[in-house]
C-alpha cells in the first residue's frame, strides 16, 4: 500500500508540475521571441540608417564639396599683467623674499 500511495503522489506532482513546466517554456520562448523580434527590428533599423547616412554624405560631396581649411593666422601670447607682477613683488618683499622677476 505503501507503493501504491508514493506512486499516486508522484502522478499527481507529475500531472502539476508537466503542464505548469510547458506554460513556463511558452512564456520564456514568447518573451525571448518578442526580444528576438525587436533586436531583428533594431538591427534593420540600424541598416538603414546607415545606408541613409552614406546616400546623405555622397549627396553632400557631390552637390556642395567640403570647403578648403583656411590657415588661421597664429597670435601672439599675451604681455604678462604689469599689475599682477608689481603685487607680485609687493608680496615678496613683505616676506622677505628676494624674486627672480
Amino acid at each position: 500500500m505503501r507503493i501504491l500511495w508514493t506512486l499516486l503522489k508522484i502522478i499527481i506532482g507529475l500531472a502539476i508540475a508537466i503542464p505548469l513546466g510547458i506554460v513556463g517554456l511558452v512564456l520564456t520562448l514568447g518573451v525571448l521571441g518578442g526580444l528576438l523580434g525587436l533586436a531583428i527590428v533594431a538591427l534593420k533599423l540600424a541598416f538603414v540608417g546607415f545606408i541613409g547616412y552614406g546616400m546623405f554624405r555622397a549627396a553632400r560631396y557631390l552637390v556642395a564639396p567640403a570647403p578648403k581649411p583656411n590657415a588661421k593666422p597664429v597670435r601672439e601670447l599675451p604681455t604678462p599683467d604689469p599689475y599682477y607682477e608689481a603685487a607680485m613683488r609687493e608680496l615678496d618683499a613683505e616676506m622677505g623674499r628676494t624674486s627672480n622677476r
